[in-house]
């Protein structure tokens, strides 16, 4: 079985709260000689996943900036996506998960909004 596009993933069932920790590494594009270059390709993340209940490492594309939230932070992931690389073994083959996305934002607080009535009562005394 081949999935070309990955396995699309429901972020909230999945990861739960996600917390900013740090860049893990910086993916480097190869020269043609087979020497690493200064150009990025992408950035690996590590994130704290209350779902998983352990760290989490997720890459996104270098054309992204680069993020420095603060650690703890709350994030969230725009359009996850997990998949695998195989590697042959004398056994079968080992296979390793990957997680990409497009990008990781912080995520956004719902401001709770209280209506209260500012009216005071009057009352007249007789």
């Amino acid at each position: 079985m081949r999935l070309a596009e990955g396995i699309v993933i429901d972020k909230d069932k999945t990861f739960g709260t996600l917390k900013f920790s740090a860049l893990r590494r910086e993916v480097r594009v190869n020269n043609e000689d087979g020497t690493v270059s200064d150009e990025i390709k992408e950035r690996t993340y590590d994130l704290k996943s209350r779902g998983q209940g352990q760290m989490i490492q997720v890459s996104i594309p270098a054309a992204i900036p680069l993020k420095e939230y603060d650690y703890n932070a709350e994030v969230e992931l725009f359009n996850p996506v997990a998949n695998t690389v195989a590697t042959a073994t004398f056994r079968g083959a080992d296979v390793d998960w990957y997680l990409k996305a497009e990008d990781i934002v912080l995520k956004k607080k719902q401001s709770i909004i209280s209506h209260s009535q500012n009216q005071p009562s009057q009352m007249k005394e007789k």
